[in-house]
């Protein structure tokens, strides 16, 4: 072997090498089958919409679906988002029929179908409010891994601390990523129409 071929003969070997011992390590963990998936977010509900209709996820298929998580006597997050969605949904024009847009309440006391009514005469009429009992909230909450919490406040009453995001559901019901509403209602509305 000429002087000259030799460091390249050990580069060949090094590198089979180390392809060789990656392959043992990605066998020995399991292969394919230990690749983390990405946690599931989403899953079967009965819920009560605010005309006092049932309400499942099944209900929800066959159209992208916004979710929003809050509760009726929030002072800001909750009015904030919900009229930036309401704006997006009149940025959609005709569109929006081919929408689901949905608050689902995270404090199930207070929120009762009627309360949900009265609230959501404020925002855009496609908005479709859905509360339940404690059990079936608490379910829902979980599936959709969104953090609520009741806090009591000094005056006897209660606030809620809770997940303040927006989800996109695909027309299947399958989580598609946080829908972000902090752009121009013209913007948020044209990316949503890719769903469609």
């Amino acid at each position: 072997m000429s002087p000259a071929a030799r460091p390249l003969v050990i580069a060949t070997a090094f590198a089979a090498s180390l392809i060789v011992g990656l392959l043992i390590m990605f066998w020995a963990m399991g292969g394919v089958n230990k690749v983390a998936q990405p946690a599931a977010i989403g899953g079967p509900f009965q819920l009560t919409d605010q005309n006092g209709k049932a309400v499942t996820d099944k209900s929800l298929k066959g159209k992208p679906t916004l979710i929003f998580f809050g509760y009726t006597h929030c002072p800001d997050v909750c009015p904030t988002s919900l009229f930036e969605i309401s704006e997006v949904l009149r940025a959609m024009g005709k569109d929006a029929d081919k929408i689901n847009a949905v608050f689902i309440s995270v404090d199930p006391e207070r929120d009762t179908p009627a309360a949900m009514k009265d609230y959501l005469s404020s925002f855009d009429p496609h908005l479709e409010g859905l509360s339940g009992d404690p059990a079936e909230t608490a379910k829902v909450v979980t599936s959709y891994r969104v953090y609520a919490k009741k806090v009591p406040t000094k005056d006897g009453d209660y606030t809620m601390d809770h997940t303040a995001l927006v989800y996109l559901m695909d027309r299947d019901g399958r989580f598609v990523s946080p829908f972000n509403l902090k752009r121009t209602p013209e913007e948020a509305a044209a990316e949503l129409k890719r769903y469609l």
